[in-house]
């Protein structure tokens, strides 16, 4: 008798009650692995947000250094600017004040005569310089006295004013800008100690009139 070997195409053995189909392991798509790999991504998203926000606020302080910084600069830039001019302006001025005497003398001159040839020239041209260098002069006859700017040296009294008045311009004042270089020295007048004001002669004498000539006689 001769023994068979069993091939390839024989089955095992299978229990009794059982299939094919339970003898060979199924492998069913698992749920547990997809979760973490959700919570996964959404941790990822909350830590990129985290960093968004954190990078947002460093960014809106270094901005807001910056235009603080900026402010300060052109804080700086103005300051230093009206510095420059205010010690610009004070050697103008102080250089223009040390020119009055001569332009007194030139003045001087004028009045007498002599200014002539070429010191004329000379003297022109000086004094074109100082206006160019913005020297103002002030003080003219007439005018209302006015201690800010004027410094009386003679004092009269006249029936012709009304306020005390500059009646003579002594030497003229000078000014730079709003700076006043030196006040004009001039001759006041006021009006006579108990002079009457300008109409008030005819509202007395329309006052005595109405008196004298106003209404019927009684009797």
């Amino acid at each position: 008798m001769t023994e068979e070997t069993p091939g390839f195409d024989e089955k095992p053995d299978v229990p009794s009650g059982a299939t094919s189909d339970d003898a060979e392991p199924k492998t069913a798509p698992s749920s547990e692995g997809a979760a973490p790999a959700g919570d996964a991504a959404a941790a990822q998203v909350a830590g990129l947000t985290a960093q968004l926000d954190q990078v947002r606020t460093a960014l809106g302080e270094r901005t807001a250094d910056l235009q603080r910084l900026q402010a300060e600069y052109q804080n700086y830039r103005r300051r230093v600017e009206r510095d420059r001019i205010a010690v610009k302006e004070v050697a103008i001025a102080s250089l223009l004040t040390e020119l009055l005497p001569v332009l007194d003398n030139i003045a001087r001159a004028r009045d007498h005569g002599e200014l002539v040839g070429g010191f004329k020239s000379v003297a022109e041209s000086l004094e074109s310089v100082a206006a160019k260098m913005g020297l103002q002069q002030f003080g003219k006859e007439g005018e209302p006295f006015d201690p800010t700017i004027h410094e009386a040296l003679m004092h009269s009294y006249a029936p012709d004013v009304t306020e005390t008045t500059c009646v003579a311009i002594l030497q003229p004042g000078y000014k730079f800008g709003e700076r006043n270089l030196r006040p004009a020295r001039v001759a006041v007048a006021e009006p006579q100690p108990g002079a009457t004001p300008a109409g008030g002669n005819s509202e007395s004498a329309d006052t005595v009139d109405g008196k004298e000539s106003g209404g019927p006689e009684e009797g």
